[in-house]
């Protein structure tokens, strides 16, 4: 579970959006596309729609099963919501970087997945 001491803030244009020490959102409810964005910047990410695409399908998981999916989870619900070829963790990697399952929630105003280091 995420502490609820805040360590930072992301400034938008309009607002300041509290994140805790790894830079998730403490609220949830303070995610927009627009803090998104700001989130993926600071990542060295622009979004293009196939990011969009993943960050749907991260949004829609989480939704359903109240947890952002680790890799393996990722990878079954892109692959289910669109297509096998985007489903491959290489696509996924080229898009977030890294860990894509951690980057990706955290761009799509999720916690950290529970199964992720």
């Amino acid at each position: 579970m995420a502490s609820t001491e805040i360590y930072r803030y992301l400034h938008t244009t309009h607002v300041q959006v509290p994140l805790d020490a790894e830079g998730y959102l403490i609220n949830l409810g303070d995610w927009s596309p627009d803090v998104a964005r700001m989130m993926a910047a600071e990542e060295g990410i622009e979004l293009s729609d196939e990011h969009w695409e993943v960050i749907r399908v991260l949004r829609d998981f989480y939704a359903r099963f109240e947890q952002a999916p680790a890799m393996r989870p990722l990878v079954k619900a892109v692959t289910k919501a669109l297509g096998e070829e985007k489903g491959r963790s290489i696509h996924l990697m080229h898009l977030f970087p890294g860990s894509p399952a951690k980057r990706g929630a955290r761009i799509a105003g999720l916690p950290k997945p529970t199964h992720c280091l």
